[in-house]
């Protein structure tokens, strides 16, 4: 739903002023470098952030993690100490496990979050361009309930080993949604203040 909103977004200021173009591919090389290189990298460190939280919070400092995969997937293993020597069952390690992986989810949806904002324009600042795409606007809510629902219905433990975050669990995101909103709006403002410049060449798309 949040990437077919966009197709409801009005144009930007600066539409008619574009030269025609014969072939205009999907996608390209820019595009790619810029979603999985530079915005896909910011959200893949909020949900890793977001994973170490939640461990070291529960006793699991990053160090302690390091190569004890073997006794940690072990279900004879009922006593692996974490960086306080509290020791933990097969069962308690495998539900802290899914934790993180909700934790992980839920960060990447919040950095989503301001994904699909900065995807509104590709030139023109969101101040500028304004929040009157009422279907983007409720696919941003849409997703939130929708993340909410899998995260704190009973029962998505066992359907879907979605287990439910402490709510201070959806904080470590957030620094990196602000980061990856205010990179892409120094981004297109450095290009709107140098048309034809290296940024636009290498990242517009």
């Amino acid at each position: 739903m949040p990437g077919i909103s966009l197709a409801f977004e009005p144009g930007e200021s600066n539409l008619m002023k574009k030269k025609p173009t014969i072939k205009n591919p999907l996608f390209n090389v820019r595009l790619i470098s810029l979603a999985f290189g530079q915005l896909g990298v910011i959200e893949a460190f909020a949900g890793f952030f977001t994973y170490f939280v939640i461990m070291a919070e529960n006793g699991f400092m990053p160090y302690k993690l390091i190569g004890i995969r073997r006794e940690w997937d072990s279900r004879a293993v009922n006593d692996l100490p974490d960086s306080y020597n509290q020791e933990w069952t097969y069962q308690d390690r495998k539900s802290l496990e899914y934790t993180c992986h909700t934790g992980f989810f839920i960060a990447i949806v919040i950095v989503q979050w301001a994904n699909l904002i900065i995807c509104k324009t590709r030139r023109n600042s969101i101040t500028h361009q304004g929040m009157r795409n009422m279907a983007l606007n409720f696919s941003l809510i849409f997703e939130t309930v929708l993340a909410l629902f899998l995260c704190y219905l009973p029962g998505m433990d066992e359907a879907l080993r979605m287990y439910p975050l402490k709510w201070t669990w959806w904080i470590p995101p957030i620094p990196f949604m602000l980061a990856l909103f205010i990179y892409d709006e120094v981004r297109k403002f450095y290009i709107r203040r140098n048309p034809g410049g290296w940024l636009e060449k290498e990242t517009y798309y």
